[in-house]
């Protein structure tokens, strides 16, 4: 309904476990990583625990789309089954066909022996064999048992079934009970994902909305998010609840955004049973308190002042100091407006010495060799401070890739010295991150039209902007009410291509291309199992988070020489 009012294609807070709105933090990656590395060990178990709502089902999924052809998969969703029913409903995922002889239903041994037999027989095929549950918790531990006795075949360089067991926190508690020691013992990985920190919650609200199609900022204020992360204390299913209803209040009154007066009568409606958050004060009460204060405060200042007029008209000596004369009532001043002329200069960063042409064996120097001097405290620059143009902005990137773009275009000096431009205006907070790389951004200070600045270092909460010589430091939050997703930046092309692979090239940038792939599917088994140069990009782009589309395009080349270490400028930690 509000997907049209917002500029979106689509609603993008479907609580459905969608891998294409997955949004990778730091510990999401690790998750990932723990499933990874347990198909790869060889051993018996691999535990990946989380609160309700953190996303665990989302990165099953996103898990099963990179596992190697040869893995076979039996997925339970519904494990609250006897022994017997676990063993039926495994070799039914299996298609293990089970025959019965005699009276009566079949027995656990009717289901052990032909599953013996399957596991034994694609073994020798060279196939992997995977038991995933979801909601484990709801395992007795009788049922744990029989999985352990599962994992007991095995050969001398692994076990032939791998169990996956993914729940709620409470399955650790079980695990780590004195009857399961045995089982314990045979978890090889295991994660707990956590909730999002605030930050996070913020990039998560923003990558999900730049998925569904939006263009430009997020439609929520700076408090808005604020209190979206304490209702939802950062668990992404509530987030995803919130965020809807908030957006479709939003779109029924007709507001241009969501600010905080939206987030908690939308919590009112979705999270009725459970009582909010301290802080979250009706807003009327909060401006009522807030009136009352300034008029309690009023009357005290003004009963202070009229005490001193009359002790100054009657001439009274005063109590302490040495005043001699009445003076005029002093205003306190106000805090000066930030001057870019008195902002404390930062020198531009020093070109690093190097050739004139770049290639994919004569890298760009390591940009760490270059150094900043303390930046200054966080403050917003004015207009008047920053780049007039993207032009300036693409030469002062020049200068952190030591190569001088002359001329009117710097795109088309860049080319000639093996670099691309590169440019967008859908990009988000969180894909900064991920890309790592300097940029110019295009800004929107109030009451000015788009200005410019080179974006040189990040953090989780903060980033920093250059133009010329000067630099600001500011918080994630901050940047995002003046940034709407434009981003251009440049990047080395290896040798012999200027635009995107396409299927079945054989010339030197398929080449390259296919040489770094097969160095990074050592550590991806997706990448390994794919037969051809298209699925092999295929799969890095679905590694990624990137549009899988199987062409090799600026953004997959960039991801490429991110992952495989090609030197370019990184953006760096800033320093205050």
């Amino acid at each position: 309904m509000y997907a049209e009012y917002f500029g979106l294609k689509q609603e993008p807070f479907s609580i459905a476990p969608d891998p294409h709105y997955l949004f990778m933090s730091e510990r999401h990656r690790e998750a990932l990583a723990h499933l990874l590395y347990g198909i790869r060990g060889g051993g018996g178990f691999v535990l990946l625990s989380g609160e309700i709502g953190a996303g665990k089902t989302t990165i099953c999924r996103c898990f099963l789309e990179q596992l190697p052809k040869h893995c076979r998969v039996a997925y339970i969703f519904n494990p609250k089954l006897t022994v017997s029913d676990l063993l039926k409903t495994i070799c039914h995922e299996f298609q293990i066909p089970v025959q019965h002889t005699g009276i009566g239903p079949a027995t656990i041994k009717d289901h052990l022996d032909p599953l013996n037999e399957y596991l034994l027989a694609s073994h020798a095929k060279g196939q992997q064999n995977i038991l995933i549950i979801d909601e484990a918790q709801n395992l007795t531990p009788h049922v744990l048992e029989q999985l352990r006795l599962l994992t007991n075949l095995e050969t001398a360089e692994r076990k032939l079934l791998q169990v996956i067991l993914i729940g709620q926190p409470e399955l650790r508690q079980m695990v780590a009970r004195p009857e399961l020691e045995q089982l314990a013992q045979r978890v090889i990985a295991r994660f707990h994902l956590s909730a999002l920190t605030e930050m996070e919650t913020r990039q998560y609200i923003q990558h999900r909305m730049g998925i569904g199609g939006l263009r430009g900022p997020i439609p929520f204020s700076a408090t808005a998010l604020k209190r979206i992360h304490t209702i939802t204390r950062g668990v992404p299913r509530r987030i995803n609840l919130l965020c809807d209803r908030s957006l479709l209040g939003a779109y029924a009154n007709g507001l241009p955004r969501v600010d905080q007066a939206v987030v908690n009568r939308a919590a009112t409606e979705v999270f009725e049973s459970e009582a909010l958050p301290p802080s979250a004060t009706p807003v009327w009460v909060q401006r009522w308190t807030a009136g009352a204060k300034n008029l309690l405060l009023g009357a005290l200042g003004g009963g202070i002042v009229a005490a001193a007029l009359f002790w100054l008209w009657h001439g009274s000596p005063a109590p302490s100091g040495n005043i001699s004369e009445p003076t005029s009532p002093t205003v306190a001043a106000s805090p000066p407006a930030t001057n870019p002329s008195t902002t404390t200069p930062v020198p531009a960063p020093a070109a690093a010495s190097t050739p004139s042409d770049v290639s994919a064996t004569d890298p760009v120097p390591d940009p760490t060799a270059r150094v900043e001097a303390p930046l200054p405290s966080i403050s917003l620059p004015t207009a008047s401070a920053l780049l007039t143009s993207e032009l300036a902005g693409l030469r002062e990137l020049g200068v952190l890739w030591s190569k001088p773009l002359e001329g009117a275009d710097p795109c088309a000096s860049a080319l000639r010295l093996g670099l691309q431009c590169f440019r967008t205006d859908r990009m988000t907070l969180h894909g900064l991150i991920q890309m790592d790389r300097p940029a110019v951004l295009t800004l929107y200070l109030p009451g000015h039209d788009g200005r410019w600045a080179l974006l040189t270092a990040i953090t989780q909460d903060s980033v920093t902007l250059h133009s010329g010589s000067e630099a600001w430091r500011l918080p994630l939050s901050v940047l995002a009410d003046i940034w709407r997703g434009d981003y251009a930046t440049l990047w080395q092309h290896p040798p012999g291509h200027q635009g995107v692979l396409r299927r079945g090239d054989d010339g030197p940038a398929g080449a390259w291309l296919r040489q770094q792939l097969d160095q990074l599917a050592t550590n991806q088994p997706m990448i390994a199992s794919a037969n051809n140069l298209t699925r092999k990009i295929e799969a890095f782009q679905r590694s990624q988070g990137l549009e899988t589309d199987g062409l090799a395009g600026p953004m997959t080349f960039m991801q490429i020489n991110r992952v495989s270490g090609v030197k370019e400028p990184r953006l760096r930690s800033p320093t205050i």
